[in-house]
């Protein structure tokens, strides 16, 4: 009571700065522990302290080196967050503690919903770099915090990362730091690119039925669809960042283009080879009625027997010719597709293991 009592008179002039000459600066320093990450959604306790420069008492005499008082009878630097995007929801803290030198720490949890700007071109093995900028609208503001120790310590009491797993924190400026999260592959691998793989695997199994076989096409238009599921999946787990297209999700389109050209392959063959058939069969049953009516000219029907050979031999021949056709342009484009598919593979886990270095 009797501390109190010889306080009130600081506590009186918590309006203003607590400096004995407005010319002195009044450095407060700020310290935050990040314990949580969802999305794009920030949990973490920030800790700012600064010198009162009217209080300070004997801990000996008074029995206390600091003491819990409510924030109402401070002066509390209007510090902010340029990233905010939603009002601060988490629990609000009334007091504040006070020590014997006038050092005055206020410690509080925030929830910071910030605007940061995705890169997802090699998701699902991404690292975002997202900022928070520290600011005063009144006063300069100097950050005394070491980053590493900040890191350090968050990754020890970090218990919410949902599919973010935290890299580091960086202090770029003296009221900026840079939030480094690589996202959580596991789930994804498992949902997503396992089951991309298993379709593509199937689709080279593909190539065993006959090129000319009507079977194939509405095999490559499953194996279309299957794709198109993909990737709307693909869009619906990802946010909108502008024009960025991830690496998997463009290679899955040229796979879709590829099946495409084979299924256009395919059916211009089996159209070709039902085009030749037809006038065989009207030419055969022509020539029989005319058999039929004509049985008494002998001349005529060796004639007809004649033809009705020639046109089977022609059309035999017509067939086979399009069906090797369509084996050498089904083999060329196998091949295409094996080396695709081999460049792509080879390609999009070298950009993934470059960008999971960094």
């Amino acid at each position: 009571p009797r501390l109190l009592a010889a306080l009130s008179p600081a506590f009186d002039m918590s309006a203003i700065r607590p400096v004995e000459n407005q010319l002195t600066y009044t450095n407060i320093s700020v310290y935050f522990t990040l314990y949580g990450i969802l999305g794009v959604v920030y949990f973490f306790f920030l800790f700012q302290w600064w010198k009162n420069e009217f209080i300070s008492w004997d801990p000996v005499q008074c029995g206390t080196d600091k003491i819990s008082l409510p924030k109402e009878k401070f002066w509390i630097p209007d510090i902010v967050i340029n990233e905010f995007m939603e009002e601060n929801k988490a629990p609000s803290v009334p007091y504040v503690y006070l020590f014997n030198d006038g050092t005055v720490r206020d410690s509080f949890p925030v929830r910071v919903v910030s605007s940061c700007n995705l890169i997802i071109y090699t998701f699902p093995f991404d690292i975002q770099n997202c900022s928070l900028t520290f600011n005063s609208y009144i006063y300069y503001v100097f950050l005394g915090r070491d980053a590493d120790l900040i890191t350090e310590f968050s990754k020890e009491v970090m218990t919410t990362m949902g599919e973010w797993e935290l890299v580091d924190i960086t202090a770029k400026k003296l009221v900026n730091d840079d939030i480094r999260v690589r996202r959580r592959a596991t789930m994804y691998v498992v949902n997503l690119l396992l089951p991309s793989c298993f379709l593509i695997t199937v689709d080279l199994f593909s190539f065993l039925l006959p090129a000319e076989s009507t079977d194939r096409s509405s095999f490559k238009m499953t194996l279309i669809l299957g794709y198109t599921v993909f990737l709307l999946i693909m869009n619906n787990l990802l946010p909108v960042t502008g024009n960025t297209i991830p690496l998997i999700s463009e290679a899955e389109l040229r796979v879709i283009d590829s099946c495409a050209h084979l299924v256009v392959v395919t059916m211009s063959v089996v159209a070709e080879m039902k085009s030749d058939k037809s006038p065989e069969g009207t030419g055969g049953s022509a020539e029989e009625e005319e058999a039929v009516t004509e049985l008494k000219s002998l001349s005529r029907v060796l004639q007809a027997i004649r033809c009705e050979v020639e046109q089977q031999q022609n059309g035999k021949q017509s067939s086979e010719e399009w069906i090797q056709v369509g084996f050498i342009i089904d083999r060329l484009l196998f091949g295409l597709y094996i080396a695709f598919i081999s460049v792509s593979f080879i390609t999009i886990i070298i950009v993934w293991i470059k960008s999971y270095k960094q």
